[in-house]
C-alpha cells in the first residue's frame, strides 16, 4: 500500500478532522432526577430558539418556574411564550418531559431515554418521532421511525410531539458551496472521492480503469490498508433467482 486512506487518516482524531466543539453552544439534557425528586413537577415558559452547529433541529430556550434555564429539542408547532412541563405528574403538552408511563397511547413522542435518567438517545433527528403503541407490567411498547417495535421501561422520560425541521431535506443546496460550509460547521470530509477514481498507492480500488476490476469482499482480517468494500461479505450482487 501507498500512503494511508483518508479514512484512517480521519480514524486518528488529529486535530485537521476533530469536531470543532468551541463552535458548539450548549450540550443537551434532561433534568437530573435528583432535581425532580426535590423540586416535584415544574412548569416552564419557552423564552426563545436557538440555532446550534452541532444540532440540525431547532433547540428551544426554557425558563421554569423556579428560575432555571434549560434547552431542549423543539418540536413543531410550539411557540415564544408557550408552556411546557418537566417531572413526573405532569400536564401533557407541546414540548412537555415526561416519563413514558404518564404519556397517553397514541401520542407521538422524540428524544427518548434508553434507560431511566440516561437523557435522551432515540429519535433525535430532525422531522422524527416514535408513536406509544401499548403499555403493560411497566413497559412501554413504542413504534421507532424504523416502523420496528421496541420496549422501553416506564420510567424512561421522552418529549411529546415531533422534531423540528423535518424539511430540511428537501432543500436544494444549489452549488457547491453552500454545501462545503455546511459540511465544513462540522468539520466533516467533503466532497468525498470514489477508490475507483483514486490512485493505486492512494486507495485499493484506485488505477486507470473505472471499474474495481476485482472482487470487492474483503475478510474481516485483512490488515487497515486493505478494509475497504464489501467487509466480510458473503455474497455481493443481486440474488439470482432458484
Amino acid at each position: 500500500m501507498g500512503k494511508r486512506l483518508n479514512s484512517q487518516r480521519r480514524g486518528k482524531g488529529g486535530p485537521v478532522y476533530k469536531t470543532p466543539s468551541h463552535r458548539y453552544k450548549v450540550k443537551l439534557e434532561l433534568r437530573s432526577y435528583d432535581k425532580i425528586e426535590r423540586e416535584g413537577s415544574l412548569k416552564g415558559e419557552v423564552l426563545g430558539f436557538v440555532d446550534d452547529p452541532a444540532h440540525d433541529a431547532i433547540l428551544m430556550k426554557v425558563l421554569f418556574a423556579n428560575g432555571e434555564e434549560n434547552i431542549f429539542v423543539a418540536p413543531e408547532g410550539i411557540m415564544v411564550g408557550d408552556t411546557i412541563y418537566s417531572g413526573a405528574v405532569s400536564e401533557v403538552l407541546l414540548g412537555s418531559i415526561l416519563p413514558l408511563n404518564n404519556i397517553p397511547e397514541g401520542i407521538y413522542v422524540y428524544n427518548i431515554e434508553s434507560l431511566p435518567g440516561q437523557n435522551g438517545k432515540f429519535v433525535r433527528s430532525p422531522g422524527s418521532s416514535a408513536l406509544i403503541v401499548s403499555k403493560a407490567d411497566g413497559k412501554v411498547k413504542i413504534k421507532m421511525p424504523s416502523k420496528r417495535m421496541k420496549i422501553f421501561k416506564g420510567e424512561c422520560r421522552a418529549q411529546v410531539g415531533v422534531i423540528s425541521g423535518g424539511g430540511r431535506g428537501e432543500k436544494p443546496m444549489m452549488k457547491a458551496s453552500a454545501n462545503y460550509y455546511k459540511k465544513k460547521a462540522k468539520n466533516k470530509k467533503w466532497p468525498v472521492v470514489r477508490g475507483v477514481a483514486q490512485s493505486p498507492f492512494s486507495h485499493p480500488h484506485g488505477g486507470k480503469q473505472h471499474h474495481v476490476g476485482k472482487s470487492t469482499s474483503i475478510s474481516r482480517n485483512a490488515s487497515p490498508g486493505q478494509k475497504v468494500g464489501h467487509l466480510a461479505s458473503s455474497r455481493t450482487g443481486r440474488k439470482k433467482r432458484k
